[in-house]
Parts: C-alpha cells; sequence; structure tokens
C-alpha cells in the first residue's frame, strides 16, 4: 500500500466543467446584453421626451407674453436653450424646431437620434403645439405611446 498515493487529493476543475460554466455564462450573457440594451435605449428616450415637453413648456410660456411662437416679446426670434440630450455629454439626440416652423401660431419639437441611439426603433421623436406626439420609426398609437413612455 502506497501512503503517498492515498492521501495525494486533486484540485481544481477539470477541463470540462470549465467548458460548461463558459458556456452557461455566453447562454446568459445572449440573453441579459440585448436586454440591457433596450433598457438604456428606453431611458435615453424618457430623458429626451422630458426635454422635449420641457420646451414646448417654454414655447407656451413664450406664446403668452409675446402672443406668438417664433418671436420672444422683445422681438427677437425664439431659440431652444437646450439642443441636445442629455443636456451635457455625449449627444444621443439633437433636439431642433421641425424644418418650416416654429410660425406665429405653431411648431414642431423633434428629437433626432444621433450616436449610439442612431439606429433606434423609434426613430425621430416629436411634439407639437397641440401635444400631438409622433415616433418617425413607428406607426400607431400603441407604438408611439411606447415610444414616449
Amino acid at each position: 500500500m502506497n501512503l503517498a498515493r492515498m492521501y495525494t487529493k486533486n484540485h481544481g476543475f477539470t477541463l470540462i466543467e470549465t467548458m460548461i460554466v463558459v458556456a452557461i455564462i455566453g447562454i446568459l450573457a445572449a440573453i441579459a446584453y440585448p436586454s440591457y440594451q433596450e433598457h438604456v435605449r428606453r431611458g435615453n428616450r424618457v430623458e429626451v421626451s422630458s426635454i422635449l415637453l420641457e420646451m414646448a413648456q417654454l414655447l407656451e410660456r413664450n406664446y403668452t407674453e409675446a402672443n406668438r411662437y417664433d418671436q420672444t416679446s422683445a422681438g427677437g426670434d425664439f431659440a431652444l436653450p437646450v439642443t441636445q440630450s442629455p443636456r451635457t455629454g455625449t449627444a444621443k439626440y439633437t433636439i431642433r424646431f421641425a424644418e418650416g416652423t416654429p410660425t406665429q401660431n405653431s411648431y414642431t419639437l423633434e428629437a433626432v437620434p444621433t450616436g449610439s441611439m442612431a439606429s433606434d426603433t423609434c426613430g425621430t421623436l416629436s411634439l407639437t403645439h397641440t401635444g400631438v406626439r409622433g415616433a418617425g420609426g413607428v406607426t400607431g398609437a400603441e407604438a408611439i405611446a411606447k415610444c414616449w413612455q
């Protein structure tokens, strides 16, 4: 009887055990990463929608003072104070007036996705002076509401 052999223990993992763990981690990552990306996109859309609503509120306040959307009460052109989302750092959306607006009695605000949001399925978010919300990448009221949630 060999005593050295009796007391020797194997430590560590076999290659098969390690490969099983790697496969499980890969499967979990394949499921979790797209969900995480969608969560980040949704957070970016929430941020830009709140900025669009804030800009609409400023325009309405300007309308009560100047009786028009396109000019301030001092007679100058109305300019958006916030032109990107997030307000600081790398822009994910560019905020602007739609072409041809603002006019004296109407406006349409747009949030155009850029950078990491450029491929977002919702596309350009829009908000009109009547409160109509739009999403350039989708159709149907339910889909637009989901983009604006």
